[in-house]
């Protein structure tokens, strides 16, 4: 397989994360699983068998969600790790992979006047309190440090947000609650929300 086709293979499957994570917050918020709209699909009419559209696209919907739930964590993890090259590529960034897995980072970002060494989380369920937890850490379960990476960007696929943290802001900690759409609860770290200036030195 090509570069290219392994990086379209994952952005058709970060886009299913994405649609599946929204799924499952509006079940959780409604209490019933209600459909992703999807502009690429076309409104479904009656089928012959009675259902209504709404009821296909109910089914659509759990089916999309029964097919993300049985993907590994690793596999959700690349997923979230395509759509960052989507995104820093949109935002004009250059973009670079460290050649195997044995660092803590996962980007290197090109913004120019300097390179960023950039690891990206990213959460797909949403807590019953609205919460979305990130870890701050590795495989070693130490927090990460500033001369191991730059930047941490935690991504919350069900409400299609971007978090950029400067290492050197969190003071070490292990991990991190946010609170992206809830009108209650905010959380400190709210302004670093699509803080994409930071890799611009802004």
């Amino acid at each position: 397989m090509s570069a290219g086709m392994a990086v379209e293979s994952l952005m058709a499957g970060a886009e299913i994360a994405v649609l599946w994570g929204q799924a499952d917050f509006r079940r959780k918020r409604t209490g019933k699983l209600k459909a992703v709209s999807d502009r690429s699909v076309r409104p479904t009419r009656a089928s012959p068998t009675g259902a209504s559209p709404t009821e296909t696209r109910s089914t659509q919907a759990r089916s999309t969600q029964a097919a993300v739930t049985r993907t590994p964590a690793k596999r959700l993890g690349e997923m979230a790790e395509a759509a960052f090259l989507a995104k820093v590529s949109r935002l004009k960034f250059g973009v670079a992979c460290p050649w195997g897995d044995s660092d803590r980072y996962d980007f290197i970002v090109d913004a120019g006047k300097k390179l960023w060494k950039v690891q990206v989380k990213s959460a797909h369920r949403v807590g019953e309190d609205g919460t979305y937890s990130f870890r701050a850490h590795g495989s070693s379960m130490a927090a990460y440090k500033a001369d191991e990476i730059d930047v941490l960007v935690a991504y919350v696929v069900p409400e299609d947000v971007w978090y950029v943290f400067p290492v050197r802001e969190l003071g070490g900690l292990r991990s991190l609650k946010l609170f992206p759409g809830s009108r209650k609860k905010r959380s400190k770290f709210e302004k670093y929300r699509e803080a994409w200036w930071i890799l611009r030195g802004r």
